[in-house]
């Protein structure tokens, strides 16, 4: 669950720098950059009507043969001693953030959402940025999943949970995303894998715009959260011997407030 000790995430809104936003009254850019869910409050209880807008029952149609595209991405993040998660080690830094949604690139992508919704049932309202517009769509964790698999290398650890979009955006998609330890030889990992596929697009020039550019934008996507997760996760681990915090700088687009943080809202 979101919350699980976690403040919350604050996310300023875009604006291609960390300056204030034209137009913008003082108090929403305060929400904003302290606890934004509340900005867009109206926004995310839309979602709650909204069904996915592709049939998730259907999945095992969804190849490449039929027109969809099928991603599969890894990155390696620092290696653990053999056997379950340690505390405060690479997998738990890798599970803080993927919780949190902090791993994608903000000048691409940020989610905002209610931070006290349990994780398995979360709704989040993605903005993005595409052809220098900014686009607003919603998506649903549709599972999350805890638990010891088999894998090429033997048995693993794998936490984290996937989200398919919902009706109202041009693309169906659904993506998992999982934080992954080796128990035999410790590597960890973090994985992205999903299928997509672009729908109906009336207007021509979103139509020509992600004909010619989407495919570019979701290994972008993919491959900047896979070296984003790698930084954050190694800038976690720097400062794990800071007692009482489990703190990351904040980005520029983004200020991140994290666990057990003093009253006064100073990381010590």
């Amino acid at each position: 669950m979101v919350g699980d000790g976690v403040v919350g995430v604050a996310v300023a809104a875009f604006n291609g720098s960390s300056g204030p936003l034209r137009g913008q009254g003082t108090d929403r850019l305060v929400r904003e950059r302290v606890n934004p869910w509340e900005a867009y409050r109206e926004r995310l209880e839309t979602l709650h009507s909204l069904g996915l807008n592709l049939d998730l029952e259907r999945h095992h149609a969804y190849t490449a043969e039929a027109g969809w595209n099928i991603d599969h991405y890894q990155a390696e993040l620092p290696p653990e001693p053999p056997g379950e998660p340690v505390e405060r080690g690479s997998f738990q830094a890798a599970q803080a953030i993927l919780r949190d949604y902090r791993f994608p690139p903000p000048d691409l992508i940020v989610g905002i959402f209610r931070p006290h919704d349990p994780l398995e049932r979360r709704e989040m309202l993605l903005k993005a940025r595409f052809l220098g517009l900014l686009f607003y769509f919603g998506v649903r964790v549709g599972g999350v999943v805890d638990s010891i698999r088999d894998g090429k290398q033997g048995l693993e650890r794998v936490w984290g949970y996937d989200y398919a979009t919902l009706e109202g955006y041009f693309e169906r998609a659904q993506i998992e995303f999982t934080v992954v330890k080796n128990l035999h030889g410790g590597q960890v990992c973090f994985r992205i894998d999903s299928f997509a596929r672009t729908g109906m697009i009336r207007n021509p020039f979103y139509w020509l715009g992600f004909r010619v550019f989407a495919r570019r934008l979701q290994r972008r996507f993919a491959q900047q959260s896979m070296q984003r997760m790698q930084r954050l996760v190694q800038e976690a681990l720097a400062g794990r011997e800071r007692p009482g915090s489990w703190a990351l700088k904040p980005e520029t687009a983004e200020a991140v407030f994290t666990k057990d943080l003093p009253r006064d809202g100073r990381g010590g």
